[in-house]
């Protein structure tokens, strides 16, 4: 235990009748005063086997941060991240322990206030006195400082991850084009005859079959009404709904979550993440009615061709999904 005591005397003089002291200088401790001698009784050894854990300690933050950056196993992050703060942690406590000045020290000052030279001298001990460690113990500082830039960046890692990709422009177009083919899940192509009146199902345009395609091309077929009927959502639209069948993009326009419900007493398309509802049917482009979105859903255009197949006219005419900052909206719902 480091043991701390106050002298009253001033160093270089004495105290005079007033009770002032001297402005003697404090004398600078030396590297053989026994105080400024590590515990350790084999200093290298104890430095080795600090360097060591040190390095253990970075090269678990290390993996951690390779881990999660492939998109690793929590399991295998939480060992990786457990490995580099125990070592790490032991590390910095072993040469804490170890390594720095055992003391007791003795903390020599004047009576009351210092005359300014004996204050700058003390700021020289001190600064001099930490200096020493430092430069007996460089190694270990450059491994301290390379392990603590490590394990910062790779505490980055989450929050720069969760923020999620830019969306760029992958939001104003999509793969659905003139001519395009309305297929399933499983790239059938969708009849006029396939659904029901009160169906619904998942469609995209076909041959784009990827993740990232899928998750802005799908969109909600809806048939609504039987054959020979023209649904007209808005005065633009009078052939965009042949057949009872219309078509709109699933995902809200709140936060991008796929609105796979379907309510057909209502006509009403439902979000399951936050109960947005959107009305479709007669002079009702998906008008959002109830929940957070604040846009309609976009509609795609279809008609049916020679072979009673499904296709799109063209692609949307809005973009999808959510709002961002470079989205541009034409207002054709009314």
């Amino acid at each position: 235990m480091t043991e701390v005591t106050t002298s009253h005397t001033a160093a270089g003089g004495s105290g005079d009748a007033n009770g002032h002291g001297g402005a003697g200088p404090l004398p600078l401790a030396s590297f053989d005063d026994p105080h400024l001698q590590p515990l350790a009784k084999h200093p290298k050894r104890a430095e080795a086997t600090v360097a060591v854990l040190l390095v253990i300690g970075l090269l678990g933050f290390a993996a951690y941060g390779a881990v999660y950056w492939v998109g690793g196993q929590p399991q295998v992050e939480g060992i990786t991240m457990g490995i580099g703060l125990f070592f790490f942690g032991f590390g910095l406590s072993a040469w804490g322990k170890y390594l720095l000045p055992q003391g007791p020290f003795v903390e020599q000052r004047h009576e009351l206030s210092s005359p300014p030279a004996a204050r700058a001298a003390m700021a020289a001990a001190v600064t001099e006195r930490g200096g020493m460690v430092l430069r007996r113990r460089s190694v270990l500082g450059g491994i301290l400082g390379a392990g603590g830039a490590v394990m910062g960046v790779v505490l980055a890692f989450p929050l720069l991850r969760s923020l999620g990709p830019v969306p760029k422009q992958s939001l104003d177009t999509t793969n659905w084009k003139k001519g395009s083919y309305l297929v399933d899940s499983l790239g059938r192509r969708v009849h006029v005859a396939d659904l029901a009146v009160g169906g619904a199902l998942t469609v995209f345009p076909e041959g784009y079959t990827s993740d990232e395609d899928m998750a802005v091309d799908q969109t909600m077929l809806l048939r609504i009404a039987g054959p020979d009927v023209s649904i007209v959502t808005a005065p633009h639209r009078k052939t965009w709904g042949p057949d009872g069948y219309l078509a709109f993009s699933k995902v809200c326009t709140h936060a991008g979550c796929p609105v796979g419900l379907y309510q057909h007493q209502t006509l009403q398309l439902v979000c399951p993440c936050h109960q947005s509802m959107f009305d479709v049917g007669q002079g009702r482009p998906a008008l959002p009615v109830f929940g957070p979105a604040p846009r309609p859903l976009p509609q795609l255009p279809l008609y049916v061709d020679s072979a009673g197949f499904l296709r799109s006219q063209a692609s949307y005419d809005q973009p999808i999904g959510p709002g961002f900052w470079e989205r541009t909206t034409r207002a054709h719902y009314s």
